[in-house]
């Protein structure tokens, strides 16, 4: 192992579990570190890449083997910050499953569509105060679910028939094999009230419908009184067991 190798790996370890205790950990890394090496080195240490042009960064979680965080390179707080919304704004989900290439890598193969889920959790389900999309696997059981109640799910918002890890969600479908200018941002502004965003977590989830590719996207709004914080990221697998399944190639 490099020296170069190892200080990336101490480095980045410490700074990661810094996050509980310090709500700005991850702008740090990206704005202190990542770009300013980025900019300097074309060396984007201690992320995985920085896109300057496209306003976001990508950096491995200390948390499981293959997730990775989209994180902005600008000050953007979280999903109740307006900036999302604000015309020309960067489509962070896009770019996150454009990203998803990092999670194949840690999984050793590509993995299907349906395999992969991009989260954000509410402003009750989260730790941190910069913006931040979990990019991992979905958990086995999700996937089971989503599968078998496919058929339930519609171009529209409704119900999804039975619990999530625990939780409703609302589903609704996308049929298109990439997101293009789809912001589910966007989507979910549509119905709820900007200012009452903060409350709400997102998933999306890769889909294939009847051979089409799409995606799933789940909406759940937090309830502090019966548990719930709004963490979207309950749905994925740190673990990706997904990954010792799934076919190679």
């Amino acid at each position: 192992m490099t020296r170069t190798i190892l200080w990336l790996i101490l480095a980045t370890g410490i700074a990661l579990t810094a996050r509980a205790a310090d709500p700005s950990a991850l702008w740090h890394i990206v704005h202190d570190r990542c770009v300013p090496d980025e900019q300097a080195h074309h060396n984007p240490v201690p992320c995985a890449a920085v896109n300057l042009a496209g306003g976001y960064a990508v950096l491995k979680d200390i948390v499981g083997n293959t997730q990775y965080l989209l994180i902005p390179t600008a000050r953007v707080g979280g999903i109740e910050d307006k900036a999302i919304l604000a015309p020309g704004a960067p489509n962070y989900f896009a770019d996150a499953w454009q990203a998803r290439s990092y999670v194949d890598q840690r999984a050793g193969h590509d993995l299907p569509r349906d395999d992969i889920s991009l989260a954000i959790n509410s402003l009750y389900g989260r730790t941190q105060d910069q913006l931040h999309i979990h990019i991992d696997c979905i958990r086995p059981d999700v996937r089971a679910a989503l599968a078998q109640h496919e058929a339930a799910v519609g171009p529209r918002w409704s119900e999804f028939p039975v619990p999530l890890a625990g939780h409703r969600y609302r589903a609704m479908r996308l049929i298109q094999p990439e997101l293009g200018s789809t912001n589910p941002f966007d989507v979910l502004a549509a119905q709820v009230p900007q200012p009452q965003m903060g409350s709400h977590t997102l998933v999306l989830v890769g889909a294939n419908f009847d051979g089409t590719p799409g995606f799933i996207l789940l909406d759940d709004r937090a309830d502090l009184a019966t548990g719930d914080n709004g963490s979207g990221e309950l749905l994925q697998d740190h673990s990706c067991a997904l990954a010792r399944s799934s076919p190679t190639g």
